[in-house]
């Protein structure tokens, strides 16, 4: 199991490097209006949407699978034809095939409009699955809600996706991979439960990582009634120790580091100097081994890291769900944690047709079965997108920073499981 484990560690940071009511008030957004039905009443006869005939649904995405993303896109995309290919295999979904297109956008923001504007318009698709790479995200985001198309799953945290209560065309955007500041709030949960943090600190980073982070830590302190204290630091800062000290001279319980990979060894290397002795917890994006080797030389001894993490292999059917990826996948891919990032984006897409069942397949039916359905992540929690909750996943493990095994048998710094997925009522409740 703990090869296994490792194996997948890396998806706690998927996408750390590509992440940096109906929107049509009812009517069904493909160019056709309701008709008549041929009974004795004039009750309009709900219509299927673009995309959608009596054997198939078409869905796509644009994905950079050439260029610097290629080593993510191509993995990512097989991971989604792998779980239709599955799902196809054993009948489809109500009769219906999913077949899944893609066209090549090279992680460029200009040509993810084109590509988008092509499937939309000229394709049809139905839906975006697994829409990819933060600035092509950004840049089409407000054109495709407003074509009333759905996009589920999105290779991003990016703040954009966040949304307490989405209404109208919010209403079809699905995100399930954790929101930078959904995870700020996580942060906060867990130094109150787990280390009865009465006063917490932050050092974040000044770009859209650090400052989403700093954003839901404030909103959930303010909420739980926690002193909270919170210093900026350039993102490319090689020297932090001003803020480390005023942080240190907070007297806070526990310290918060909101930065991805390339500052958090910055900011931890700054509290060793200072012999910080609170314990730290960072984000899920610096869950990997090399962040791991970098800054475990710095705190061993002196401080506690922890970090969250977004799958947990030890959880009831983690092993089933594994098996099933490992016998659907391409063997070249087995190893990817992006493949199973686009597993899981199949698997939200394909559970939100089965939440349809016999009604009509269209845009306005979708939005409303998938909002109502309880979605399990494969190899997580569930997510939440009931009364237009859009926040991306807040069940989220604990992990601790020190020496584990790793499938060869030898130790090396690492992450290990403290406490299991758990949703913030969950940890609070704790």
């Amino acid at each position: 199991m703990k090869k296994l484990f490792n194996m997948l560690v890396a998806l706690l940071l998927v996408f750390a490097l590509v992440a940096c009511s109906t929107a049509n008030n009812g009517n069904n957004n493909n160019g056709n209006n309701n008709e008549p039905n041929n009974g004795n009443n004039n009750e309009p006869v709900a219509e299927v949407s673009q995309g959608v005939t009596d054997t198939e649904v078409l869905v796509a995405n644009c994905a950079g699978t050439s260029g610097a993303l290629s080593t993510v896109g191509v993995p990512f995309n097989a991971g989604i034809e792998a779980y239709f290919k599955m799902i196809n295999d054993a009948g489809g979904v109500n009769g219906r095939q999913i077949r899944f297109i893609h066209q090549d956008d090279e992680a460029d923001p200009t040509k993810a409009v084109t590509c988008a504007q092509t499937m939309v318009e000229d394709e049809k698709i139905f839906a975006f699955v697994g829409h990819f790479y933060t600035g092509s995200i950004v840049a089409t985001y407000d054109y495709i809600t407003d074509q009333g198309v759905p996009m589920v799953y999105y290779a991003s945290g990016v703040n954009t996706l966040f949304n307490e209560n989405a209404t109208g065309k919010d209403r079809l955007s699905f995100p399930v991979q954790p929101i930078l500041i959904t995870e700020g709030q996580v942060m906060i949960a867990r130094a109150v439960a787990n280390f009865s943090a009465e006063k917490v600190g932050m050092i974040y980073t000044n770009d859209d990582a650090g400052k989403d982070m700093l954003n839901g830590a404030q909103a959930k302190a303010q909420e739980l009634g926690i002193e909270f204290v919170a210093e900026q630091v350039a993102a490319d800062a090689t020297d932090v120790s001003a803020a480390v000290t005023n942080i240190m001279n907070e007297d806070v319980d526990v310290i918060l580091g909101g930065s991805i990979q390339a500052m958090i060894p910055t900011i931890i290397a700054g509290l060793a100097a200072q012999n910080n002795s609170a314990p730290v917890i960072t984000s899920y994006n610096n869950t990997d081994a090399v962040v791991a080797s970098q800054i475990y030389p710095e705190a061993n001894g002196k401080f506690e890291v922890y970090a969250s993490g977004w799958l947990d292999l030890t959880q009831d059917g983690a092993a089933e769900d594994l098996a099933a990826f490992v016998e659907n996948i391409d063997p070249d891919h087995a190893a990817s944690a992006f493949a199973t990032a686009g597993w899981i984006a199949g698997h939200f897409f394909t559970e939100g047709l089965k939440a349809v069942g016999e009604d009509t397949l269209n845009w306005d039916n979708y939005v409303d079965a998938l909002e109502n359905a309880n979605v399990k992540i494969p190899f997580g929690g569930n997510v939440d997108f009931k009364d237009g909750r859009r926040v991306g996943t807040d069940s989220m493990t604990l992990m601790q920073l020190e020496m584990v095994e790793g499938a060869d048998g030898t130790e090396a710094p690492g992450w290990s499981l403290v406490h299991p997925l758990q949703n913030i009522d969950e940890i609070l409740a704790s």
